[in-house]
C-alpha cells in the first residue's frame, strides 16, 4: 500500500541552521498520525517540510508515491494537501462563511455542497455562520480553521498544535472535532504536545529528539511503554 504522505529521510532547515537529520514518517490511507516529542525537536519543521517553508537537502517527500520535495506551498495545497497552522490560521474580521468560502478558493467548481457539509459536521459553525470568526471561543476558531482546510476535500490534513493554549475543556473538544474529521476519510497528521490525548486518538505515533527519529509505534504501545511516559507523558505507566 503506497502511504499517503511519506518523508524519506529528510534533512533541512532555515539558513544555516540544520533542524532535520534523517527524518523519515508516513501517513496511511484512513489514519490519524501523531508527531511528539520535546520543545526543539524538529517537529512542526518536519511538517512544514512538505510546504516547501524550509530548504530541504537530503531526503524526499511524496504524496500519494509522487515526488513533491520542495514545491512550493500553493503547489502541494493545489496537490491536496491541507496545513492548520499553530497560530494565524483564521480571517478574525471575516464571518465564519467567509472563513470558508476563503478556504476553497483554490475550487473551481460549486462548492456549496461541500459548505453545507461542513456545517452538519460542525453544528456550532452554523449557527454562527454570520459571526466574525475573531469573536468565537478558542475552540470555535479552531473549527472554522479545521474546516476552512477540509472546504478542499484535502488528500490529507495537518494540524500543529491544535489545543496550544486552550483550557482542558476545549482541548478536549478539539480532539473530539479530529475524530469527527477523520470519521469523514480524511487522514490526519498532527503534532501536538499534549501527548496522552494524542497517542489516544491516533493509529500511530513517531517520537522526535534532535531532530531524528527516536521510536515509533500505534498510539496505545506508546502510551502504554513506560519509558515514552517517562520521558513525554508526565510520568510512567502504572503497571
Amino acid at each position: 500500500m503506497i502511504p499517503v504522505l511519506e518523508l524519506q529521510m529528510v534533512e533541512g532547515g532555515y539558513a544555516e541552521t540544520q533542524i532535520l537529520h534523517g527524518v523519515s514518517i508516513k501517513v496511511n490511507a484512513g489514519e490519524i498520525v501523531v508527531i511528539i516529542g520535546p520543545n526543539g525537536a524538529g517537529k512542526s519543521t518536519a511538517m512544514k517540510s512538505v510546504f516547501g517553508l524550509l530548504n530541504l537537502t537530503k531526503g524526499k517527500v511524496f504524496l500519494d508515491g509522487s515526488d513533491i520535495t520542495n514545491l512550493s506551498t500553493e503547489k502541494v495545497v493545489r496537490h491536496g494537501v491541507c496545513y492548520v497552522p499553530q497560530t494565524e490560521n483564521i480571517f478574525p474580521s471575516l464571518t465564519v462563511q467567509e472563513n470558508l468560502e476563503m478556504g476553497a478558493y483554490v475550487r473551481d467548481d460549486d462548492f456549496q455542497p461541500r459548505l453545507n457539509e461542513m456545517f452538519d459536521l460542525f453544528p456550532p459553525l452554523a449557527e454562527k455562520r454570520k459571526q466574525a470568526a475573531g469573536t468565537l471561543s478558542g475552540g470555535q476558531r479552531q473549527m472554522v480553521a479545521m474546516a476552512k482546510a477540509i472546504m478542499v476535500e484535502p488528500k490529507i490534513l495537518m494540524l500543529d498544535e491544535p489545543t496550544a493554549g486552550l483550557s482542558p475543556k476545549f482541548r478536549h473538544e478539539i480532539f473530539d472535532i479530529i475524530k469527527t474529521v477523520h470519521k469523514t476519510g480524511t487522514p490526519i497528521l498532527m503534532v501536538e504536545q499534549n501527548a496522552k490525548q494524542a497517542l489516544a486518538v491516533a493509529d500511530r505515533g513517531y517520537i522526535l529528539v534532535d531532530g531524528k527519529n527516536k521510536t515509533e509505534g500505534t498510539g496505545q504501545n506508546l502510551l502504554n511503554d513506560p519509558d515514552v511516559a517517562e520521558m513525554f507523558l508526565g510520568g510512567g505507566v502504572k503497571k
